[in-house]
């Protein structure tokens, strides 16, 4: 596989495969190929599917032979978050102690991937039990941020397997998980498109919970078509996660029709002053870059103060996900003799000393600030924030007891939002940042309908790293 076809979207390769210029099989065999020559250094996978792969991709090319084409991603391969379950294969949720767990079914959104004909690689690394937004994991190791090969910097957590096999073109997509940024912070740090879908769009069921009021599901990608297409593939109705049942439909036809065009559309952009004090001056550049690029599309964007304080919501849906977590976990997260991460552990522990009626308040005030966030985004499409305020650091430098990275993406998950983070032009050393907008619930085809726009007049998304 070419370097220029490792970095194809799945919208293009799913072309050459209509146009028979290509075929599931050199797709999957040019991954593969990849992996081996790549990964050694990058880390991205704890396990790869190749003969599987490679036998998939052999029957989806005789299906498409046979004039039996399941649709667009049929035959196409995808990465997968080492807590998505599959059925007869290691799923170990980046965590040391359970290596050798073999999963006894598959999760709903994996099924449906593979009813629409994709081909998992295998599975990626990630923050241990998905707890932690740097990408560094002690006892099973951090993945490398492709773009620095001379510094091991960080790719951003929990999904940083998933970002580095697409940022790498080590796999044209992934699946990730998000529950406070774990599928947009990744993004940003490795130059992708991150879409973070509304809690109840996308069933979780065979996904291993982190928190299970905050957790989604969602894709890492090139372009935000390929998020779209994704989505709408996991999306529906499932019996075995109630919070699907009374979800609205993704609808993908009105996100992906026509032009994209956001002439007219309504969007409030952070107000300056609201911004954290640890915004790197670039990333300021970039969002007013921004809103100078919207303007000029035609979307009528305002700056205004967002209703809630950022740092605020940050700390109270830590103190959800650590209640939730450690309700899960708590059955050996005290075991000194399991091989936790350190930092996983003290932060599993944190939930322990949540009583009942804090967990209590805690849902009651997360409903009500919800309720205002609804009402608030009447009338608006989206709101602009920087992703992160920083870029890549070295995985050395990291401070484990700050949180910056979560600062504008837990908002998204506390509120019952949509989020999508795309890549803007990088720092004056071509590390990347991102951009996000949040949407009120359900409303991803919106979100979607700007991100196309956005990426149709910039190219940004179409970098990849110099490996």
């Amino acid at each position: 596989m070419s370097s220029d076809s490792a970095y194809c979207s799945l919208t293009e390769l799913s072309r050459r495969l209509d146009a028979g210029e290509t075929t599931s099989q050199d797709i999957v065999a040019g991954c593969l190929a990849r992996i081996d020559a790549l990964d050694g250094r990058l880390h991205a996978f704890i396990d790869v599917y190749r003969d599987d792969a490679l036998a998939m991709a052999r029957a989806a090319d005789q299906e498409r032979k046979g004039g039996k084409p399941r649709g667009p991603l049929h035959g196409l391969p995808i990465a997968l978050k080492d807590l998505v379950h599959f059925e007869g294969k290691q799923t170990t949720a980046g965590s040391k102690s359970w290596l050798g767990r073999i999963s006894d079914h598959t999760a709903t959104a994996l099924t449906k991937l593979l009813a629409a004909g994709m081909i998992p690689l295998g599975k990626t690394h990630m923050v241990e039990f998905a707890f932690g937004g740097w990408g560094r994991n002690q006892p099973m190791g951090a993945p490398r941020n492709p773009w620095d090969m001379a510094t091991h910097r960080v790719a951003g957590g929990s999904s940083s397997g998933s970002a580095v096999a697409v940022a790498a073109g080590l796999a044209p997509a992934a699946i990730g998980s998000d529950t406070g940024g774990s599928i947009r912070i990744p993004a940003s740090l490795c130059g992708l498109t991150g879409l973070k879908s509304t809690y109840g769009l996308i069933s979780l069921h065979g996904a291993v919970p982190l928190s299970t009021t905050l957790d989604s599901l969602g894709p890492l990608t090139h372009t935000v078509e390929d998020a779209a297409m994704l989505t709408a593939a996991m999306a529906g109705p499932d019996a075995f996660d109630p919070a699907t049942l009374g979800a609205p439909r993704f609808d993908i036809a009105a996100a992906l029709g026509g032009d994209p065009d956001v002439r007219g559309m309504r969007i409030t952009a952070l107000a300056d002053e609201q911004f954290t004090t640890d915004v790197i001056p670039e990333i300021r550049v970039r969002h007013r870059e921004m809103i100078a690029l919207l303007r000029n599309l035609g979307a009528v964007v305002e700056e205004a103060r967002f209703p809630f304080d950022f740092e605020d919501l940050m700390v109270r849906n830590g103190r959800l996900i650590a209640t939730e977590a450690y309700a899960f976990h708590r059955g050996y997260v005290e075991d000194e003799t399991l091989p936790l991460d350190p930092w996983v552990r003290k932060r599993l522990l944190g939930g322990k000393s949540r009583s009942a009626a804090d967990y209590i308040d805690d849902l009651g005030y997360k409903r009500r600030a919800s309720a205002t966030f609804a009402d608030w985004m009447r009338g608006r499409d989206a709101l602009l924030t920087p992703t992160l305020p920083i870029v890549a650091t070295p995985v050395a430098d990291v401070d484990e007891e700050a949180t910056p990275l979560a600062t504008y993406t837990r908002v998204a998950n506390y509120l019952g939002a949509c989020a999508l983070s795309l890549p803007v032009e990088p720092d004056a050393k071509g590390l990347p940042i991102g951009m996000q907008f949040i949407g009120a619930p359900f409303a991803e085809a919106t979100l979607v309908r700007i991100g196309r726009a956005v990426q149709r007049a910039t190219a940004w998304h179409r970098r990849h790293p110099p490996i």
